[in-house]
């Protein structure tokens, strides 16, 4: 038998300013990724949360993509 997806998940959060305007990026082409856990039962819409971008140099938001 096969086990069950369980409550917390694995998700993937992308900068929304690195998608969306390339050509204000510092630090050469690309998107920054971070990866985290979520509890699907309390959160079940996709995340957003502020953090650091290394290629904008800046706090961004990060939207959940996966």
């Amino acid at each position: 038998m096969g086990k069950s997806k369980g409550i917390r998940l694995k998700i993937t959060l992308e900068c929304a300013e690195c998608r969306q305007y390339p050509e204000k990026q510092q630090r050469g082409p690309g998107v920054f990724r971070y990866s985290s856990m979520k509890n699907r039962r309390n959160t079940p819409n996709r995340l957003g949360l502020l953090k650091y971008c290394p290629k904008c140099n800046r706090h961004t938001i990060f939207k959940e993509i996966k």
